[in-house]
Formats: structure tokens, C-alpha cells, sequence
């Protein structure tokens, strides 16, 4: 079974957030072997660079602005590919302030979902949604329309 692994930094405050991240691991479960690291904060990007870098394993897409932007098909052709490659993969949330360039520079794939800026802890619940719609496409599932 493949590993999802989201890397972010910061804890989720609102309790809603919280939830709804929790209700798209669990769905995933079925897919995947899940897991969340919270990384503290840091005093700046490069301090919470290495703490980010030792975390990653398997193929590493860091949600970044900047970052290639592909559709929920194209998300979930990569995860498809990285699954039959026997790769592991890891997602990398940034703090509010962004990663440091050497987080997006060792990072496979750098992916961005909008042109616009959204709240980091939102961005968890969208990820763990389209990880999900992406498992669900895969699986030929009537989920994505």
C-alpha cells in the first residue's frame, strides 16, 4: 500500500479545519497509509527548511505559488505513476510565509492550486481532498465529476 505523507508547518487552530482533514485521511485510508507531521514553526524559513528536509521521503511535491498547476486528473496521474514506480509520496505545507527556496529546490515537483493565496490551513483540507479525488479517479469512482 502507497504512503501519503503531508509535511506542514503549524498546527491547525480552528476546529473545523481540524475535521474536515481528519474526514479525508480517514477516507483515504482505504487507498493509503496517511500520515500528518506538524513541524513547529520556525524562527525563519531556513530554520524550518531543515526541519522540513528531514522529514521527506519518496518522490516530494511542495505546494508552491509558483509551482506547476495541473488538473485533478493530472494529480492523479502523477500519484498513479509514483504508485507504480513503488514510490512513497510526501506534500509539503509551508508556514505562512512560504518555503525556503533550498525546501522547493530539493523537491520533485513544486504544485500550485491558484494563482491566488489561500490560508495555510485551509490548504491542508484542499490538498487532503484532491489527494482523495485523485485516489477516488484512480479507482474509477464516481466521486470526481
Amino acid at each position: 500500500m502507497q504512503k501519503i505523507q503531508f509535511v506542514v508547518v503549524g498546527k491547525i487552530k480552528e476546529s473545523f479545519y481540524r475535521e474536515a482533514v481528519q474526514e479525508y485521511v480517514k477516507r483515504l485510508s482505504r487507498f493509503a497509509k496517511v500520515e500528518i507531521k506538524e513541524l513547529a514553526e520556525g524562527v525563519n524559513l531556513e530554520a524550518e527548511a531543515d526541519d522540513i528536509l528531514r522529514n521527506v521521503k519518496g518522490y516530494v511535491i511542495a505546494l508552491a505559488v509558483e509551482g506547476e498547476k495541473t488538473s485533478s486528473e493530472g494529480l492523479a496521474k502523477k500519484l498513479k505513476q509514483c504508485a507504480d514506480a513503488g514510490k512513497d509520496v510526501t506534500f509539503i505545507i509551508g508556514s505562512s510565509c512560504g518555503l525556503a527556496n533550498k525546501v522547493k529546490a530539493a523537491a520533485d515537483m513544486r504544485l500550485s492550486f491558484s494563482d491566488m493565496t489561500f490560508p495555510h490551513q485551509l490548504m491542508r483540507v484542499i490538498l487532503a481532498e484532491q489527494v482523495y479525488r485523485a485516489f477516488m479517479i484512480n479507482a474509477g469512482a464516481t466521486y470526481h465529476k
